[in-house]
C-alpha cells in the first residue's frame, strides 16, 4: 500500500506565476466490473473473454499504460525536486482523478489494479498512517484546476509541429509560466484538444506514453537545472 505523507493536498487551482508543471493523462482506460465474486480493473490480458462477451474491445483496455505513465512522472527528478505541482488522470468513463505528487504508487501492476478498484469504489485513498488523501476523485472539468496563465500543451505523433523537446522548453516566451502537459494514456486514439493551446509531436516515431513522458520530464529537468 502507499506510504504516508507529511501534508494533505487540496483540489484548489494552482496559483499563477509560480511556474512548475501539471500533467494530465487523458482517456485512461480504468474501468471496473464484477468478475465472479469480486470487482476487478478490466484489462486485456486477464479479462479478454469477459470483455468480448460484453461487446467491448479487449485491445482498448490497457490500464498498464496509465500505471507505467504515472510511475514515470512520480519517479522523475522533476517531481522529487518539487516542480510537479499537480497530476490528474482523466478516464475514458469521464472520471477525473487527482493524485498527490508525493504518493508512492504500487510498483507491481496487480497491486496497482487493486488500488484503482478501491479508489473508484471509495472515491479516495488515505495514507495508512494518517487522514491525508493520496488519491481522490474530483469534479471536472480538469481545466478549472489550471492556473489562468498556464500554457497548455497536447502531444500527438500526428501533430503538424515536430519539435525537439529540449529546445521547445527553452523558448523565452514561456518564461516562468506554469506548463500543463496533456498526454494520452491509451493504446489507440487521440486526446481531446479542446482545452489545449498548442499541439506538438516530439518524435518522428510513435512513442509510448511512458517514453514520451520521459522525454518531457528530462527536458524540463535540464531547463530547471535539476541533476
Amino acid at each position: 500500500m502507499p506510504g504516508g505523507l507529511e501534508q494533505d493536498f487540496d483540489d484548489q487551482p494552482a496559483s499563477s506565476g509560480q511556474g512548475g508543471v501539471i500533467f494530465v493523462l487523458e482517456n485512461a482506460n480504468l474501468e471496473t466490473a464484477k468478475v465472479g465474486k469480486n470487482y476487478e480493473l478490466l484489462n486485456c490480458d486477464d479479462h479478454a473473454n469477459f470483455l468480448r462477451r460484453h461487446g467491448k474491445d479487449p485491445a482498448l483496455h490497457r490500464p498498464d499504460i496509465c500505471h507505467q505513465a504515472l510511475l514515470t512522472i512520480l519517479d522523475s527528478p522533476l517531481n522529487k525536486a518539487g516542480k510537479l505541482k499537480a497530476l490528474y488522470v482523466h478516464t475514458a468513463k469521464n472520471v477525473l482523478i487527482q493524485i498527490n505528487p508525493q504518493v508512492r504508487l504500487p510498483r507491481t501492476f496487480r497491486r496497482f489494479c487493486g488500488l484503482m478498484v478501491q479508489l473508484l469504489q471509495k472515491l479516495s485513498i488515505r495514507a495508512t498512517n494518517g487522514p491525508d488523501k493520496l488519491l481522490k476523485v474530483v469534479k471536472g472539468p480538469v481545466t478549472k484546476y489550471f492556473p489562468p496563465d498556464a500554457q497548455r500543451i497536447g502531444f500527438s505523433h500526428s501533430a503538424k509541429t515536430l519539435v525537439s523537446m529540449h529546445e521547445w522548453v527553452q523558448r523565452p516566451e514561456l518564461g516562468e509560466r506554469p506548463l500543463v502537459f496533456v498526454v494520452g494514456a491509451f493504446a489507440h486514439g487521440k486526446i481531446d484538444d479542446s482545452y489545449v493551446d498548442e499541439y506538438i509531436s516530439i518524435s518522428q516515431f510513435p512513442l509510448s506514453a511512458a517514453y514520451a513522458l520521459c522525454r518531457i520530464t528530462t527536458a524540463l529537468e535540464q531547463k530547471y537545472g535539476i541533476v
